[in-house]
């Protein structure tokens, strides 16, 4: 007996492992080796890809794609079109190609129809402002935004300024 929800139109590969009381929604596909935790929300037309990790208490937006080799660890907010990718040098004809990891850190948060290069780290409790490309590592606590996403200033657990 499955523990979590997922609409009729989704595609949910058997060897995937979904945790409790996670919902997957409209024309969501998550592929094969995928683990996702408990409590997460997976919205419409979300791509889910071979081997993705997913921690706890996460939401990800419509429209996402999470490609091969990306972490993502509990309490992540990831808002609608944002794209990650895993290939720093992508060529149609490139059969070795090498799979970059990127990790998202506790607490983060992912603006709307932002980027995310493959090889970084995103810090804990970050915030990157919608429409972002971010091409290096954000670091924690912190609020990033443009292209190429640049720091801001510090923020806390609830996204707020700190003042010094």
């Amino acid at each position: 007996m499955k523990n979590f929800f997922s609409h009729s139109s989704a595609e949910v590969n058997k060897n995937s492992k979904i945790g409790k009381n996670t919902k997957i929604w409209n024309n969501a596909q998550i592929r094969e080796n995928v683990i996702i935790g408990k409590n997460c929300t997976i919205s419409k037309d979300v791509y889910i890809d071979n081997s993705v990790r997913i921690g706890n208490n996460c939401k990800i937006q419509n429209g996402v794609s999470v490609f091969k080799g990306v972490c993502i660890k509990n309490n992540v907010f990831i808002g609608p079109n944002v794209t990650f990718t895993n290939d720093k040098y992508p060529r149609a004809d490139n059969i070795k190609w090498k799979l970059k990891r990127t990790t998202i850190e506790n607490g983060s948060s992912i603006g709307a129809n932002s980027t995310i290069l493959c090889g970084i780290k995103i810090g804990k409790y970050s915030m990157i402002g919608a429409g972002s490309v971010v091409t290096k590592n954000v670091e924690a606590y912190s609020l990033v935004y443009g292209n190429p996403a640049k720091f801001i200033y510090y923020i806390n657990k609830k996204g707020e300024k700190i003042s010094f």
